[in-house]
């Protein structure tokens, strides 16, 4: 009887109770790193754009809310894009105070990394 309340039945060790495994976080899609590097490039474009006087600068903030939006991504991925996001403006709001020919450079080279990285997850996933 004392077996069944839980108790110790003599002659054998009790084996401690095995707790629920931890519920698991979604997994991130296969893709999420390009995504978080477009992200990156996105912070750091709306940095830029703005520096430089173009009007276009506010959509990428748009277009960064726009795809957090289309992946319904949890508080923890959202976390992760935002900082993303923030991580490429603050590093070009740390050192670029005026526009000049070298953040033109980068702004050429980051609108063609996003259009690459556009292109391969919609010929890949269709996104």
């Amino acid at each position: 009887m004392a077996a069944l309340l839980g108790g110790a039945t003599p002659g054998r060790a009790q084996t401690p109770p095995v707790p629920p495994p931890p519920a698991q976080a979604p997994s991130a899609p296969p893709y999420e790193p390009q995504l978080l590097r477009l992200s990156e490039l996105m912070g750091a474009l709306h940095y830029l754009r703005g520096l430089c006087g173009f009007a276009d600068a506010p959509a990428w903030r748009d277009e960064m809310n726009a795809l957090m939006a289309a992946q319904a991504l949890d508080e923890a991925a959202k976390e992760r894009f935002a900082g993303a996001f923030n991580r490429g403006f603050r590093t070009f709001s740390e050192t670029y105070r005026t526009c000049n020919e070298a953040a033109g450079g980068i702004i050429r080279s980051y609108l063609d990394q996003s259009g690459a990285i556009t292109k391969e997850l919609e010929s890949r996933y269709g996104h």
